[in-house]
């Protein structure tokens, strides 16, 4: 079947029409003509799998990943970082302006090196015959890579490292990630198992022993349970330190074993700056506030900061990471907290949920807190339109806004946006 793409839509698949009806392409660009079949028929869309690019984008590249198109991870390796900056705002208008949020203001872009730019990877243990593994595109089958061009060069060194001498010792195992800080002078290493592991202490030490030969930046590693996505995840063992120090621009943080913390090396200084830099005054809550990433540098510029997390660990490290005296950090989830009374308004309020955004309820109550000023930060435009749909109804206006690629080569965006009340 011969197609025109017309444009890219979220998920990183080409968009063309064939007989009045949406074909979704991946691996396509703006205007290229291909050659594609279809693989699965529904009633107002199909899905289609690319044969050929007949007719190129002039924006066309060569992947960087020789894995590209049989991993799931990156879905724009095959598009110019120029381009691909450009179909990330373009989405993300379309989809604000979808929710009906027209006029908007001009959002602008902000991103750095589109290679070497993550600080974690996780992969799947494969047993026979081992290997460390990505998943193939939609498919729960391994991939079997020994290199991933996104992530930072001790996280490719750390797997080259494992997957040639490590087979002994995490055969057992689930999962592993390996996490590292701003300068790549530490690195931690989580493991993840469903079943009972013999000598589970002893295998733990022996694997970190082994990698340290090579792998001199190791400071520690953590076993945890497989758990079910609602529980909290259970520590079986330990060797080493259980957290590293991240440095972005004059702070530092903790951030331990199972704690959440921005993926990108390059633009987590920048995110910090768009979020906190124009804001001063008495109070200000940061809502899903993590290990205190934005709290800190508000602690600078606030008399009180209310810092508020519900995850454990990632909680035991804000309360770390925040100065004392008037500042408050609260373990709490955000609906939970907002639904009690808390004295005086605050003059700002942070929130970075996660994909799903912040909902009905927690909308509901921040409108009825009524900050003068709101900062959003989205890593979901469907979410986030949702939320700024409501918000601006209630009487906020949208005052600016920023796509702040921390994802690139795939299809994910984070965006921040400032509203107001004047």
């Amino acid at each position: 079947m011969r197609l025109q793409i017309e444009k890219c839509i979220y998920g990183g698949a080409g968009l063309a029409r064939a007989d009045g009806k949406a074909v979704f392409v991946p691996f396509t660009l703006p205007e290229e003509v291909v050659e594609a079949h279809i693989t699965e028929e529904k009633r107002s869309f199909a899905n289609a799998e690319l044969d050929a690019v007949l007719e190129p984008s002039s924006e066309r590249a060569v992947p960087p990943c020789e894995y590209f198109g049989k991993c799931g991870g990156c879905q724009y390796q095959h598009a110019s970082y120029p381009q691909q900056i450009a179909l990330k705002l373009s989405i993300l208008r379309e989809t604000l302006e979808r929710a009906r949020l027209a006029p908007l203001t001009e959002i602008v872009p902000v991103y750095a090196e589109p290679l070497a730019y993550r600080n974690r990877v996780r992969l799947h243990v494969q047993r026979e015959p081992f290997a460390l593994c990505y998943k193939k595109r939609a498919s729960h089958a391994n991939l079997p890579v020994n290199r991933c061009p996104i992530a930072a060069p001790l996280l490719e060194r750390s797997m080259e490292v494992v997957s040639r001498i490590c087979g002994e010792f995490i055969r057992e195992f689930e999962e592993i990630e390996f996490f590292t800080n701003d300068s790549e002078s530490e690195l931690l290493v989580s493991l993840w198992v469903r079943q009972q592991v013999k000598d589970l202490s002893s295998t733990l030490k022996g694997f970190c022993e082994a990698i340290q030969q090579e792998l001199p930046e190791l400071a520690g590693a953590t076993v945890f349970s497989v758990r079910d996505p609602k529980s909290p995840e259970k520590k079986l063992a330990e060797w080493g330190a259980q957290a590293l120090t991240y440095r972005v621009a004059d702070s530092t943080y903790r951030v331990s074993a199972g704690s959440f913390f921005q993926v990108n090396r390059f633009l987590v200084d920048r995110l910090v700056e768009l979020v906190t830099a124009n804001f001063s005054g008495g109070v200000v809550w940061d809502l899903y506030a993590g290990v205190g990433l934005f709290a800190q540098i508000l602690s600078q510029r606030f008399e009180k900061v209310v810092a508020v997390e519900a995850a454990p660990s990632s909680w035991n490290d804000l309360r770390q990471n925040m100065p004392g005296g008037s500042h408050k950090t609260v373990r709490s989830g955000t609906l939970e907290f907002l639904k009690q009374k808390h004295g005086a308004t605050p003059d700002l309020i942070v929130v970075d949920p996660p994909r799903t955004g912040l909902g009905g309820s927690v909308v509901s109550l921040l409108t009825k807190v009524r900050p003068q000023a709101i900062v959003y930060v989205s890593c979901d435009p469907a979410t986030l339109s949702r939320d700024l749909h409501a918000l601006v109804e209630s009487g906020y206006h949208l005052r600016t806004m920023h796509m702040v690629d921390l994802f690139p080569q795939t299809f994910h965006l984070e965006s921040i946006t400032v509203l107001s009340l004047s």
